[in-house]
């Protein structure tokens, strides 16, 4: 009991631009019926131009904190999930702290693709299990239209903008208790999702790299990929529930990372559970990375599909390779 995390708070945020199937028709060789029937997206949002990680990821954690009641200057740790931060240097959570005027929280980024939120979520909890810290923030955020090859027809049509945050707290009688999380690793198929510009092995940033447009987003065999994803959903979602001692049946609400409506189809029948069980947004904001799943955990805590008693099951899978979950009782 001494050591029970809790979600006490919840908030998302997106951009109020709405890119639908039928523009992006009018930019690349494609129509709403193709991308809708292969990936379920019918729209995306997208972030201004002056718009960047750090603001969305602001607006998300202002109303999670509205939620648990609490200011930016009680919060002792903020951990972000992004792989589009505002800046290489310094990290996107030290800008973020900046425009919430956190100075006292601890700041930094977890970069895990699309499971970076249930990564993020995992380190802030070890923190306060530990007793390091008693609350702390945790926020997903992508700006991914900045790092889309806008003529790249099998990539640009999947991807959105958003942010979505919660706050955790240690031995709170309210809010959503963390059963455990479950995080997992594959480098040798870091290739398969990647932006190979921009880091060490690619640099400086030049003509020619910029020519060869490498500092895009690739997905290299999205087919084998696909495959992958749905077992290994599959794979961290039973981990949860073996660590639990608990079966599929007993979850009353699974939120995956919004990748692709095919991979969670695949997901819910290798789980044998009904679609009616999984809430999916991906219609409405696309694939926003880590931010899917926490942006979903929120409109699901808010429109009253989670409830007191709800067991929820969380889970992701993203470049890396990773893939995660998390098993929540509210």
């Amino acid at each position: 009991m001494n050591n029970q995390i809790r979600i006490v708070g919840t908030g998302s945020y997106l951009p109020e631009k709405v890119l639908t199937n039928f523009d992006l028709a009018k930019m690349v060789d494609t129509s709403d019926e193709w991308i809708l029937t292969r990936t379920g997206v019918r729209e995306r949002r997208i972030a201004e131009k002056d718009i960047c990680t750090s603001d969305l990821a602001k607006e998300a954690a202002l109303k999670a904190l509205e939620m648990a009641r609490m200011s930016p200057q009680e919060i002792e740790l903020i951990v972000l999930g992004t792989v589009t931060p505002d800046t290489q240097c310094p990290a996107g959570a030290n800008w973020l702290q900046a425009k919430l005027e956190a100075h006292q929280a601890v700041t930094f980024d977890v970069t895990a693709a699309c499971s970076g939120f249930v990564f993020a979520l995992s380190v802030a909890e070890q923190y306060l299990k530990a007793g390091t810290y008693q609350n702390a923030l945790v926020v997903a955020s992508e700006v991914l239209s900045r790092v889309v090859n806008w003529q790249e027809r099998e990539t640009c049509i999947l991807f959105g903008d958003g942010a979505g945050a919660v706050v955790l707290k240690k031995n709170s009688s309210a809010g959503g208790t963390i059963l455990s999380t479950h995080i997992f690793s594959d480098g040798t198929n870091g290739e398969k999702l990647l932006v190979p510009g921009g880091g060490s092995k690619v640099t400086p940033i030049s003509h020619e790299t910029v020519n060869q447009e490498l500092h895009y987003l690739k997905m290299i065999e999205a087919s084998s990929t696909l495959k992958v994803a749905v077992h290994r959903f599959s794979d961290a979602c039973r981990a949860a529930l073996k660590f639990n001692g608990l079966d599929i049946s007993q979850v009353d609400l699974i939120i995956p990372h919004q990748a692709n409506i095919r991979i969670m189809e695949g997901m819910a029948k290798r789980l044998n559970v009904p679609m009616e069980k999984v809430y999916v947004t991906i219609h409405k904001y696309g694939n926003i990375s880590g931010a899917t799943v926490p942006v979903a955990l929120d409109e699901a805590v808010r429109n009253g599909t989670i409830h007191e008693g709800s067991m929820v099951l969380l889970t992701a899978f993203g470049g890396g390779l990773t893939w995660a979950s998390s098993l929540i009782r509210w």
